[in-house]
């Protein structure tokens, strides 16, 4: 295939693009008969191939990838391999399978590949300075390098009088528990969908207003979406309102909300009431 861009954002594009196709293929050789065992060969394809390249095309670089082995617990047990990537200038945040579960289920298209890049010079709180989401069995990547228009309008929000409810994208196996009362102070309605990262993307994308989310995330469930909604304009914080922040010695980031920057303010404002 060639030497990927040089630039940043536009190597995040190509290598979650890669990755993509890869579990495409994994998808197609191994079918859906056995769930588990596609699952963990899509973790494992998708993972060695982000590790691979990134190894080869930014070795200076620490990674945080979720499949990396005791990821989640290096933090707790004072594990010596989470000290580079805490010293490090620049970190590649992988997942590289968000939504296992609708990734091993006939037909979902709701999984996707997260790359993202954090940089300690970066200029905004989060330190996020490019990402990019594959979302392969939609046929598309979301980029920092070339993010979509702001705002993001669908048919029907568009068209005139529509009157149409706010749309909530909601966790399919754990949404919070306080969001149908949430959704009820805001005349909301609860689009229920697999992935962070494609529930981000339809927030991106206009085809849901919001994205809340409170408990069981870590940086690599948001990193790279939240990246590309910010650069397309969108606002994405803490649900309390307060910055979100990468690179952490604990690397959990158990809430977040991703919004049209209209609606943040009162939808902050609900979540101070209804949020838990």
């Amino acid at each position: 295939m060639g030497s990927p861009p040089m630039l940043d954002a536009a190597f995040a594009r190509w290598l979650a693009e890669r990755a993509g196709q890869a579990l495409v293929e994994v998808r197609a050789e191994l079918g859906y008969a056995d769930p588990g065992a596609l699952r963990a060969a899509g973790d494992k394809v998708s993972h060695d191939l982000l590790r691979t390249e990134l190894a080869r095309w930014r070795p200076a670089d620490a990674v945080l990838s979720e499949e990396d082995e005791g990821a989640r617990l290096a933090w707790a047990a004072g594990v010596d391999g989470a000290v580079p990537r805490l010293s490090a200038e620049r970190v590649w945040i992988v997942d590289p399978l968000d939504g296992t579960r609708e990734f091993a289920e006939e037909g979902r298209a709701d999984w996707a590949v997260h790359v993202a890049l954090w940089a300690r010079r970066a200029s905004q709180e989060h330190g996020l300075v490019g990402g990019a989401v594959a979302l392969p069995a939609q046929h598309r990547v979301l980029g920092t390098d070339f993010p979509p228009a702001y705002p993001p309008l669908t048919a029907e929000a568009a068209s005139a009088g529509s009157g149409r409810p706010i749309l909530l994208a909601a966790s399919r196996s754990r949404p919070p528990a306080f969001l149908e009362d949430l959704a009820e102070a805001l005349g909301a309605r609860l689009v229920p969908m697999g992935s962070a990262g494609a529930k981000i993307a339809a927030v991106i994308a206009g085809d849901v207003d919001a994205y809340v989310h409170a408990g069981g995330q870590y940086e690599w469930d948001s990193a790279a979406p939240v990246a590309v909604a910010m650069a397309t304009g969108l606002h994405a914080s803490r649900i309390d309102g307060s910055a979100l922040r990468y690179n952490e010695a604990d690397p959990r980031l158990p809430d977040l909300v991703v919004c049209r920057k209209d609606l943040a303010v009162p939808l902050l404002a609900a979540l101070r009431q209804h949020g838990g």
